[in-house]
């Protein structure tokens, strides 16, 4: 899998986020897009996960064959903070669900999931009733254990504990291999086990 960036940009009305932004993803790698709050990390994450289009300069998918950003989607696994569950859903509910749409990681499958969750006695609760680090909690497992090329993670600590965060490591350390993972990120222990490390404010107007 390559995802490569040429001269892009993106702004909203009159300020630019970044710009001049030219990069390329390979299979494999591991990517921390770096940054203060506010910097436009997750902006530029967005673009880069094809749920934003670029104001200038391009972006282009390959996986031994070109793929048209519509179909993007069907080829990354996300977790963010922001990005909503459906609170009515139980848990069992929610994995379900998930995996109508996506298949399973080859190591893991739904029981075994369950167990990497250790919230087998919340199985049948709605979401609703979660905390924000269970719900946390669900959002990676759910994008870490899936079966796609592309993993990407925008703050995935968040409400999470000391304990959390050590299972968050061991999640990442057992489903990564061979994908291309994106954190977006500010704070180190988030993605320590990067090799590449992109810093927003680099790509800023000058």
């Amino acid at each position: 899998m390559r995802i490569d960036l040429k001269d892009a940009g993106r702004r909203f009305n009159q300020e630019w986020i970044f710009r001049n932004f030219t990069y390329s993803f390979h299979s494999a790698g591991k990517y921390a897009i770096l940054g203060p709050n506010g910097s436009g990390k997750s902006t530029l994450l967005s673009v880069i996960l094809g749920a934003l289009a670029p104001s200038e300069g391009t972006i282009s998918y390959a996986d031994g064959y070109d793929i048209a950003v519509e179909q993007i989607y069907r080829y990354i696994s996300f977790a963010a903070p922001y990005l909503d569950l459906v609170e009515e859903f139980t848990l069992q509910e929610t994995i379900d669900f998930h995996f109508k749409f996506k298949q399973f990681h080859p190591d893991i499958d739904a029981v075994q999931l369950m167990d990497l969750l250790g919230l087998a006695k919340s199985q049948d609760k709605a979401l609703k009733y979660f905390s924000s680090g269970m719900k946390q909690r669900t959002k990676l497992a759910l994008a870490c254990c899936t079966n796609s090329p592309l993993l990407f993670l925008d703050e995935p600590t968040s409400n999470l504990d000391k304990q959390g965060m050590i299972w968050y490591h061991e999640l990442i350390e057992k489903f990564s291999a061979g994908r291309i993972v994106l954190v977006g990120s500010n704070q180190e222990n988030e993605y320590s086990f990067c090799d590449h490390l992109i810093q927003v404010m680099d790509f800023k107007e000058q």
